[in-house]
């Protein structure tokens, strides 16, 4: 049965409205539609999430992509946090803030063909960090492949180039996992990959490897 209508105010109602003790979280801004969308494609490493939280000037927390850890068996993820411990000096000229990235390498997923304790940390911040003169001596920053208009052609085109010549991170390594696609004014992260997507890029790396 539907509820007739009720003019604001011609109806009493029995439950109090009160201030929820919880933080506000407001509807989302949504983006400005324009004819094209500006992107970076950057290539998807095959690692593990990882973060460096500096806040007043110290390293505050190291995280894995679900949880903080620490040095330790049971308490690391990959050995990070003992890395970061290790370089914290160097990795404080990262300044304030979270700073996100993959933890890559030797023993970590497909390990792109490191071996011994050859770990790295390339951070996802392209803008800021792609310049080696800027970024702190041990770490890396995830390659740019392509930045431009936002096309299907531009991301095929980046996907086949990537297939055909390796992972850019790792020169000679040709199982690269796929790439991310960032598109800065809605601030939307997409990624595609060979081995997940639908499938027809799969055969295209099995071919260059």
């Amino acid at each position: 049965m539907t509820r007739p209508f009720c003019p604001s105010g011609t109806r009493k109602s029995e439950m109090p409205i009160e201030i929820p003790e919880r933080e506000f979280v407001s509807f989302q801004k949504i983006a400005r539609a324009k004819q094209g969308f500006g992107c970076v494609i950057t290539e998807k490493l095959d690692g593990t999430n990882a973060q460096i939280l500096i806040e007043d000037g110290k390293i505050a927390g190291v995280g894995s992509r679900q949880r903080w850890i620490k040095p330790g068996k049971e308490t690391d993820n990959y050995g990070f946090a003992r890395w970061v411990q290790d370089n914290e000096e160097e990795l404080l000229k990262l300044g304030e803030g979270q700073h996100f990235g993959e933890w890559y390498g030797s023993g970590i997923q497909r390990a792109y063909g490191r071996t011994g304790n050859d770990k790295r940390f390339a951070l996802f911040n392209t803008g800021r960090w792609s310049d080696a003169s800027v970024r702190p001596s041990c770490c890396e920053c995830v390659p740019v492949l392509y930045a431009g208009e936002f096309t299907r052609q531009a991301v095929n085109e980046t996907m086949q180039k990537l297939a055909d010549e390796g992972s850019r991170a790792a020169p000679g390594f040709m199982r690269p996992e796929g790439i991310i696609i960032y598109l800065p004014g809605p601030r939307i992260l997409l990624k595609e990959t060979y081995e997940h997507s639908d499938g027809k890029w799969q055969a295209a790396v099995k071919a260059a490897a």
